[in-house]
């Protein structure tokens, strides 16, 4: 096969990577509910482990604490103690704003909050109205030197103490959210914890080419990593029973995750209700005897998808950056452009250095291809002249022509693996510029300010569509066939309209793949030329 075929082969599966990309966002089956689905929630607390429906008045508000590390900014209703907003302080809402990024925040027109609370036969959130804690202060924060902040909302009830405590780390998104329930009363109680997210239901957005997904997600026992749509939310809930796990909700680049006590057996679920969605995890009960005190752990995560970090915190949950079915080589890939944007400090400089790598590493198979298609160029008389002889014989002519290439020691594929190699990897490069939060605002130079977002003056699509072009040129075995020319005239126009949208850089690594591979391309011709293999004459 000759490299304009391959070509033509590779953009045919590029296409077909973005009709079923754009086909799992919209049309996917739905995964079925691993477990019988549990009692639809009314309002913003689950339904407790006995059945009884806690509900609440979810217009009702207490008074609004803030509690600060140096990343994050998180601000705490104590109407309940959720979490209603988290500023990152590292991330600006938009290129070049000085407005920081929320993940959690209360809007008109969008909810995306933190609860979590104690039901069950004596829990503190109830039908009556949720626990309204007291804090000493309205704002709390890490100060120099400081490593740990701990921040304790106190609620008192029928002779037991609830302390709800917040503690937050240096450098870290993670926020632990422990109950330290002491219980001064006659009696033994009962209590179970639960954490979720409430969301509005909206459609994952972007386009065909920049797909974003915006979500649920879940680990189970069972299941490393899954995600779970607001759709799939609104047509059956789900319940699933496991050891550790954790329950999330995602968009482009960031994540906020409930994660339970690992060591506990928890019950994962959602539910919807008034355009609102909710993903989250019931506890086990836990018995506190008189004189007795307990403490329930739990951490919530809240902010960019940092996998080293992430992945420190709970099991798999590094997987919410989502690599697709390329993440054996996403991963290794993202490595490598990690380490060299720390020597270089430019992540445009760190694309064209994994570019460099990738390319050196197929130069064996590059060199493969273009002594193949040399070899199949001087074969082609020979080639003609069986046509001749054996006329409509396809089968006689296959075979001496598999003959003939063994003879040779022509591999007629050869011109095609390389290409056919590099769209794996394409496609993990293409999901890593999609999720690592790195890249997000990253400049490269001049008018490439953010390596995430497309270029906005199209310069590098159109780089990259005038080096496929002349590429194509260069290639030493044209196509004979006048319909195959013309489509083969058409790709670099064809590319070029798709690169248009995608990030630039992706754009970028594409660019600079052509450049190397036209130098490569030289090379390796001239070391033909002085075996005698290759003429450029065309």
């Amino acid at each position: 096969m000759n490299s304009n075929r391959g070509l033509l082969a590779l953009a045919l599966l590029f296409i077909s990577f973005l009709v079923y990309q754009q086909w799992e966002m919209d049309k996917a089956p739905k995964p079925v509910v691993e477990q019988t689905s549990v009692a639809q929630s009314t309002t913003d607390t689950p339904t407790s482990s006995t059945g009884t429906s806690n509900t609440v008045d979810s217009q009702a508000q207490g008074r609004v604490i803030t509690i600060s590390n140096d990343v994050f900014q998180l601000k705490i209703d104590t109407l309940g103690g959720d979490v209603v907003e988290s500023d990152l302080l590292a991330y600006a809402q938009e290129l070049n704003s000085e407005a920081r990024f929320s993940l959690l925040e209360t809007k008109e027109d969008k909810a995306y909050v933190a609860q979590s609370g104690l039901v069950g036969k004596n829990g503190i959130d109830t039908a009556a109205g949720r626990a309204q804690y007291s804090v000493e202060g309205d704002e709390f924060k890490l100060a120099d030197g400081q490593d740990e902040l701990r921040v304790p909302l106190t609620f008192e009830k029928d002779g037991v103490i609830y302390r709800k405590i917040f503690v937050v780390k240096r450098g870290s998104y993670n926020v632990a959210v422990n109950y330290e329930i002491q219980n001064n009363s006659n009696a033994a109680i009962e209590v179970q914890p639960y954490g979720q997210l409430k969301h509005t239901l909206v459609a994952s957005s972007g386009s065909m080419a920049m797909p974003t997904y915006t979500g649920g997600a879940y680990s189970s026992s069972e299941t490393n990593y899954k995600k779970y749509s607001f759709d799939e939310m609104k047509d059956a809930n789900l319940s699933v029973n496991t050891k550790a796990g954790w329950v999330a909700v995602l968009q482009h680049y960031f994540v906020s995750a409930w994660i339970p006590s690992q060591d506990a057996d928890n019950q994962l679920y959602t539910s919807t209700n008034n355009n609102m969605g909710f993903i989250g995890y019931r506890g086990p009960v836990t018995a506190v005897q008189a004189g007795e005190t307990k403490t329930i752990n739990s951490s919530l995560w809240t902010g960019p998808k940092l996998q080293e970090q992430m992945g420190e915190v709970a099991n798999h949950l590094d997987l919410t950056v989502d690599y697709g079915w390329a993440w054996f080589i996403a991963k290794p890939l993202f490595k490598l452009l990690t380490l060299i944007q720390s020597i270089v400090g430019n992540w445009g400089l760190a694309i064209i250095g994994v570019t460099l790598v990738v390319k050196a590493i197929l130069y064996p198979l590059t060199k493969a291809q273009y002594t193949s298609m040399a070899k199949m160029r001087m074969l082609q008389p020979k080639l003609q002249e069986m046509r001749e002889r054996f006329g409509d014989d396809r089968q006689r002519m296959s075979q001496e022509m598999m003959k003939l290439y063994k003879e040779e020691k022509v591999n007629p594929l050869g011109g095609c693996l390389p290409l056919l190699i590099q769209m794996p990897i394409f496609i993990a490069l293409y999901w890593t510029f999609m999720e690592a939060v790195e890249l997000r605002h990253a400049p490269f130079f001049g008018w490439i300010q953010d390596l995430s977002a497309q270029d906005p003056y199209y310069i590098l699509p159109l780089l990259m569509g005038g080096s496929m072009f002349l590429l194509q040129k260069m290639s030493p075995t044209p196509v004979a066939d006048p319909m195959q020319q013309k489509v083969m005239n058409f790709m670099p126009v064809i590319f070029t309209v798709f690169f248009l949208w995608f990030p630039a850089g992706l754009v970028l690594y594409w660019l600079a793949s052509n450049c190397i591979t036209i130098v490569q391309q030289q090379l390796i011709y001239r070391g033909l030329e002085k075996k005698g293999l290759h003429s450029r004459k065309k």
